[in-house]
């Protein structure tokens, strides 16, 4: 389309990049991240004696 008139280039131009911004912005800020339960688990340690 190289008859469109350089005012319509940057229309599109201006539309695209705000479309692509806001979509950018809506998924990085409608993620919430839910938060993992800790699991307290105790490593129970049984000594070995070793007799060399």
């Amino acid at each position: 389309m190289p008859q469109m008139m350089p005012t319509s280039w940057t229309i599109l131009f201006l539309f695209f990049s705000t479309t692509f911004m806001l979509f950018n912005f809506m998924n990085y800020f409608m993620y919430n991240p839910t938060k993992k339960k800790v699991m307290e688990k105790k490593i129970q340690i049984t000594e070995k004696i070793w007799k060399w």
